[in-house]
């Protein structure tokens, strides 16, 4: 909880809550993405609330923040694009996802937030069939089936530039959006971050010790791409767009993960959460970097 990463050659100032809810007040703003969107979003809400104490003692509550401050929403999307019917998330059989054709749960409902922050990342590891034009183009852990050698990071690029047109596209979206980079789990002795992998660090790493697998790093470098097309193409629409870039500094902290205590010790769970963070811990210079941000725009 106490270290903290620090940028080169400058300082990024402390989350200050006063300040962010000054330039929210009275607007929107939309997580958009999985689980780990959400737990930017928790963050941002316990930040937020410790700037406002009733006397008697009690922090005010979620409810109370938006309706008195600032919309805050998580819309749960896991590739940003839509996913057929039988899509179960958990399943070790593959389910589909159409890359050209963007989640509704999101895209219906975006048109009118003022900042958007989307991300996607790991559900792209799970068995998926990809489809584009309705047709069957690729699949990812599918055994003998395998349609064509389109792969994991062609989906992932179809499914960011999927959703990026379709913010751009909106005719009434007038928003910024930020894209906020992939993080990596930091399973230490086989397994996965779900199931058995172990993440028992106490320390953050060094610069010299950080490690980035090669997966993580070629969708980082998908992103930067994606995004970087987006930004060229939203501007002829006068649009802002963001890069919320926090893939290196987390590969730094192996150490803020819940691990095996991410629960109550009555529920029964198995699995070693080493892909979520702890609250509070290094995912709050998240929104420490996002109200920096915030602060460039106005």
């Amino acid at each position: 909880m106490k270290w903290r990463w620090k940028p080169d050659e400058c300082e990024l100032p402390l989350f200050d809550a006063a300040r962010f809810l000054e330039i929210v007040r009275g607007k929107s703003m939309a997580f958009v993405g999985d689980s780990i969107a959400r737990n930017q979003m928790q963050s941002l809400v316990c930040d937020t609330s410790l700037r406002y104490i009733v006397h008697d003692g009690t922090i005010r509550t979620l409810l109370l923040l938006r309706l008195q401050f600032y919309d805050s929403t998580h819309i749960w999307t896991t590739h940003l694009v839509g996913a057929s019917a039988e899509f179960h998330p958990f399943s070790k059989h593959p389910s589909s996802v159409n890359l050209d054709i963007p989640d509704k749960l999101w895209a219906s409902e975006i048109e009118n937030y003022d900042f958007v922050i989307i991300s996607t990342g790991h559900w792209f590891l799970r068995p998926l069939r990809y489809h584009q034009k309705g047709k069957l183009v690729g699949c990812h852990v599918c055994g003998k089936e395998r349609p064509t050698d389109l792969n994991i990071y062609y989906a992932y690029r179809m499914a960011l530039r999927t959703a990026f047109r379709t913010l751009i596209g909106l005719p009434k979206f007038k928003g910024v959006t930020f894209l906020r980079t992939v993080t990596g789990s930091h399973v230490s002795h086989g397994g996965n971050w779900s199931e058995d992998g172990d993440c028992a660090w106490t320390r953050p790493f060094r610069r010299e010790e950080m490690k980035i697998d090669d997966v993580v790093s070629e969708m980082y470098s998908i992103q930067l791409e994606e995004f970087s097309a987006a930004q060229r193409e939203g501007r002829k629409r006068g649009l802002k767009f963001g890069l919320l870039d926090i893939t290196e500094p987390m590969a730094l902290r192996p150490d803020g993960h819940p691990y095996r205590y991410g629960h109550w010790p009555h529920v029964k769970v198995r699995r070693n959460d080493c892909l979520h963070w702890c609250l509070p811990g290094p995912i709050d210079v998240w929104n420490e970097i996002l109200l920096h941000m915030l602060n460039m725009e106005t």
